[in-house]
This record gives structure tokens, C-alpha cells and sequence, in this order.
């Protein structure tokens, strides 16, 4: 279960929008699918790697992503591939693409040598989505994704704050914290 919760949640952000705490209606439930569906076509999505990071909400057909990736043409791709999931009735691509920086892509794979090198997340790093997803934007660094556990958590915040980033945001979430929010919107 936790590798389907990993690659589910890693590509995408289960949003407030679909996660309705008490009722959910018809057309929340097929949002939801819809939803499920946007994360599969993105995860599925040759190009994305763990130094992108995409967020989607679905409400009536319309799917909102937001996130940023490393190149221009992963925010198009994405776009149209979002766009042809039964379901989608528009797409509003909010995704912003990083800037090139020779600093910034350097201190990603130093992040990521040293988080997925690491004993405690080689589990992790034989998985086809690694679901530790390493943001870099002007020297600052946001992890995000989902791990087993909350030492795994500090363990690879620790990891990435040794390599000089101005700034470390640990938005990683735990398979508990993702478990109870899947079941909060079912």
C-alpha cells in the first residue's frame, strides 16, 4: 500500500477542493476520479522527475495545476496530457517553470545524491517515481512528496540542508498523514 500511496501522492497534492470531510455527492465523487486519473496521466508522464513538482484540484471537470517543473515544455506536455483524461472539461495550467540556474541545478543533485545515497531511502530510490521530490528556485530548496515515516522526514531534511541552499522547507508528508486525508475524502 505504501508504494501506491507514494506514487499517488508524490506527483500530486490531494487538494481541499476534493477532500470534503462530511458528504461527498456525485459530482465530488467523479472529481475525485477524474483527480485520480490527472495524477496517474502526470505520473505516468516520461519527463517528470523528482526535481519537479505538480499540484492538481479538480472541481466540475476543470483541473487547476499548479506546482513547477525544470523546463518550459514539461509545463506544455503536462498541460495537454491533463487535458485529454476522460473527464477534464478545461485545463488551468498555474504551473511556473523554474529558472536555469547553474547553482540551483547543482545543489538539486547534491540534494539528491545524498538523500536517495542514503541507506535509510534506498527503498525509495529503486521505486520508477521516487516519491522525495527536490524543488530548487534561487538557491532556496522545498522537499515534497511523501515518506514512511517521521524520521524519514527529518532524516532528509537533515540531508538537504548540508549543502549551503539559503533556505530548507521540509513539506514532506508522512504515510499516515496521507492515509487519513484519502480516507477523509472517500
Amino acid at each position: 500500500m505504501f508504494k501506491q500511496l507514494c506514487s499517488f501522492v508524490a506527483t500530486m497534492a490531494l487538494t481541499a477542493s476534493i477532500a470534503h470531510a462530511a458528504s461527498v455527492d456525485v459530482d465530488d465523487r467523479k472529481d475525485f476520479q477524474v483527480f485520480k486519473d490527472v495524477a496517474t496521466s502526470v505520473e505516468r508522464y516520461a519527463q517528470f522527475t523528482i526535481f519537479d513538482d505538480v499540484s492538481a484540484s479538480v472541481k466540475d471537470g476543470v483541473v487547476t495545476l499548479t506546482g513547477k517543473v525544470t523546463m518550459p515544455y514539461k509545463r506544455d506536455d503536462i498541460g495537454r496530457r491533463v487535458a485529454k483524461v476522460d473527464g477534464v472539461s478545461d485545463v488551468r495550467n498555474q504551473m511556473t517553470v523554474l529558472p536555469v540556474s547553474q547553482f540551483d541545478q547543482e545543489l538539486r543533485y547534491r540534494i539528491a545524491r545524498s538523500i536517495y545515497n542514503n541507506s535509510n531511502f534506498w527503498n525509495y530510490a529503486i521505486m520508477a517515481n521516487p516519491p522525495i521530490h527536490i524543488i530548487v528556485e534561487h538557491g532556496r530548496v522545498t522537499l515534497t512528496g511523501v515518506v514512511q515515516s517521521e524520521v524519514d522526514r527529518m532524516l532528509a531534511r537533515s540531508l538537504a540542508t548540508q549543502f549551503g541552499a539559503l533556505s530548507v522547507t521540509n513539506a514532506l508528508k508522512t504515510d499516515a498523514e496521507v492515509s487519513a486525508a484519502l480516507e477523509k475524502s472517500e
